[in-house]
């Protein structure tokens, strides 16, 4: 479920503006670290939370600030490709020099004894980022249906144009998409920090992971990255048991490389018609 927090952040910037956050592993791995410090400094788990998405969420305004909204100034098609890669490695080399290199356990807030779910010992960590993974995907959902701001979110996710001549600051709607794509990247650091070691390289393989499950979800459909991530999940597990863990990676290339052939969209996406 972790692929598909991430790759919902991912869903939420294509929808508003066309672009994409390539830092968004960086900000997953900013938000583990900057939560392992605040536990190291005595601050509890379920307090340091709300902290951690606070900083996501300023971390999203400044790449959006700084690296897309340029850009899309400019229309520039490249452009915020180039700055979000940029914005990334910048965060990770500030990372290592302020964290180091060298890998960090996180306290787990939870009993690390496995317990039996369904005849599975699963441990209680693993089961927490279950159930906050679909809590923040919810809440986001509640959010864009149910608010004011959300409307005017969704207004400018189906015509930018249209939402802007409506009266819309469809600017401020695609910096607000960064930032709480960022945060729900942060959000989704701290929950699996614990079941991982935290450090500087940490959101390199889990932010590849969880674009290639909105490439495969669809980028355009929100459903369709929860599926694309339980998809994903579902195929490295498999494999894990079955045949190796150095085997787990694959399926989910292949089963990526499958739908860039066959279904470019996306299995849940929808293809776009571009006049000319």
């Amino acid at each position: 479920m972790i692929y598909a927090v991430i790759a919902f952040g991912y869903q939420l910037t294509f929808a508003t503006s066309g672009t994409l956050n390539f830092g968004q592993g960086e900000a997953l791995m900013l938000g583990a670290l900057v939560g392992l410090t605040l536990v190291g400094l005595g601050v509890n788990y379920w307090v340091m939370i709300p902290i951690v998405c606070i900083f996501g969420f300023a971390q999203g305004v400044l790449v959006e600030r700084v690296g897309v909204r340029p850009a899309i100034k400019t229309r520039s098609e490249f452009g915020w490709i180039m700055a979000t890669i940029a914005l990334g490695i910048i965060f990770k080399n500030v990372a290592e020099n302020i964290w180091g290199r060298d890998d960090l356990r996180f306290p787990s807030p939870l009993p690390e004894a496995p317990i039996e779910v369904l005849g599975a010992n699963v441990l209680p960590m693993e089961l927490l980022v279950v159930f906050g993974a679909l809590a923040m995907m919810l809440l986001v959902e509640v959010f864009n249906r149910k608010s004011i701001y959300g409307k005017a979110f969704v207004a400018t996710s189906n015509d930018r144009d249209a939402a802007g001549l409506m009266g819309i600051n469809t600017g401020m709607v695609i910096t607000f998409s960064y930032a709480l794509s960022s945060l729900t990247a942060a959000f989704a650091g701290v929950l699996v920090a614990p079941l991982t070691l935290t450090g500087a390289t940490m959101g390199a393989v889990l932010g590849l992971k969880a674009f290639a499950v909105a490439i495969i979800g669809g980028l355009s459909s929100g459903m369709g990255v929860v599926v694309g991530g339980l998809i994903l999940g579902i195929a490295e597990t498999t494999t894990g048991f079955y045949l190796s863990t150095g085997y787990k990676d694959v399926p989910g290339l292949v089963l990526l490389l499958l739908v860039l052939t066959f279904k470019p969209a996306g299995l849940f996406g929808k293809t776009a018609i571009k006049k000319v």
